[in-house]
């Protein structure tokens, strides 16, 4: 299939961090799949493994899709995972109530034997759960980044997209966030600010955040070096490059009547309030 097909003609699969395109006309067996609340550690290691960013959030509460395979017994094939936004100033701006009240829809992630409408399935039972297990949570963020990365040697290694899904579960359309420009690493990976903002001020996990950076291609710190100056002279080494963003698709939900009421005041939906091509949304 064209990599410049409409979005909605295929739908995104992944296995081992790859992407994998399904036609979009399948339709899964219910009764083959279930879902059930995975411990954190599963989670991260099904998530880690396949999605294309190679990381895991910090999560609230992820749901597994299980494929049954026979009696008592099921496999992990797909992981949805609500996470805690990474602007804890995104849910009190998007969804009007305070921060632990909301979540953002970090991870999602299929592999490629999930039939193209396994995704609205899932996700609509992964929501219904979401409500029972944390009932004061009542609203969603969810992002969909059009912006596809390559990496140094020419490889795509992160596909753009318009929230297709999101649009099939009536999620509110705001529009785009604020644009941005990105670090990216050599292999495509996006350098964290709030990483590089822990090293320069040596707060807490700078230790950590430095060896990530060191990881991502940064030479050496050398002894006795300021961490600020560190930082400055890593970044401007051919490890890393810019990219200027666009901002993200900003798609929401409202969980109960009230909040359903504040987004639909603020967002739209249908076919003329949703991006609908791929090639525009790059």
């Amino acid at each position: 299939m064209s990599p410049d097909a409409p979005v909605h003609s295929f739908a995104q699969r992944w296995r081992d961090r790859r992407e994998y395109r399904r036609p979009s006309d399948e339709r899964i067996v219910p009764a083959e799949f279930g879902v059930e609340i995975l411990r954190d550690r599963d989670a991260k290691a099904f998530v880690t493994q396949h999605h294309y960013s190679g990381s895991y959030p910090a999560a609230r509460l992820a749901v597994g899709l299980m494929r049954r395979i026979g009696v008592g017994q099921s496999r992990l094939v797909g992981a949805c995972v609500f996470g805690v936004p990474m602007n804890e100033r995104s849910v009190p701006r998007y969804i009007g109530v305070e921060p632990n009240r909301g979540v953002e829809l970090s991870r999602l992630v299929l592999l490629d034997e999930v039939l193209s409408d396994g995704e609205s399935w899932f996700v609509a039972r992964a929501m219904s759960m979401l409500r029972a297990e944390k009932p004061d949570v009542v609203g969603v963020v969810s992002y969909a980044d059009p912006t596809e990365r390559w990496d140094a040697d020419g490889n795509r290694c992160k596909p753009g997209h318009i929230g297709v899904i999101y649009q099939a579960l009536n999620f509110g359309y705001f529009g785009r966030g604020c644009s941005r420009t990105l670090v990216l690493s050599r292999d495509g990976r996006v350098v964290s600010q709030r990483a590089l903002s822990k090293i320069r001020n040596e707060e807490r996990g700078s230790d950590h955040a430095a060896r990530q950076l060191v990881e991502m291609g940064a030479p050496e710190r050398d002894v006795g070096e300021e961490p600020r100056a560190w930082v400055d002279r890593a970044l401007r080494s051919d490890a890393f490059v810019r990219l200027k963003h666009p901002g993200n698709h900003v798609y929401l939900l409202g969980l109960d009547r009230k909040t359903r009421r504040h987004v639909g005041t603020i967002t739209t939906t249908g076919r003329e309030g949703y991006p609908k091509e791929w090639k525009q949304a790059a």
